[in-house]
């Protein structure tokens, strides 16, 4: 059974940064792509990242590139988002998305989700 548990959500300033982790139940972590999500109130859930099972290939929404980095520790079994530069629209439930495919691209669907992170941003 699988299990993703996010933390490192909460209110911050604009401008500000915070670090988003998700902690993975899986016995071979380093065989799943991982990923990050999220969904604003009224809107539909939108891809953020992913990230592949080593850590080299990374892609990104065009909306957050240059401001968030997905990284992934897979001794620690844990996938990050560091977010930069935050703006009141970047307020949503971030959530974290396991794949079964390694090599996740945008188009992928998540095999497994977590209950999601609330990030708010205050203008």
């Amino acid at each position: 059974q699988v299990q993703l548990v996010e933390s490192g959500g909460g209110l911050v300033q604009a401008g500000g940064s915070l670090r988003l982790s998700c902690a993975a139940s899986i016995r071979s972590f380093s065989n799943y792509g991982m990923g990050w999500f999220r969904q604003a109130p009224g809107k539909e859930r939108e891809f953020v990242a992913a990230i592949d099972w080593r850590g080299g290939g990374i892609i990104y929404a065009d909306s957050v590139k240059g401001r968030f980095t997905i990284s992934r520790d897979n001794a620690r079994k844990t996938v990050y988002l560091q977010i930069n530069s935050l703006k009141p629209e970047d307020t949503a439930v971030y959530y974290c998305a396991g794949y079964r495919d390694v090599w996740p691209t945008m188009q992928s669907k998540p095999d497994y989700w977590g209950q999601g992170t609330q990030v708010t941003v205050s203008s």
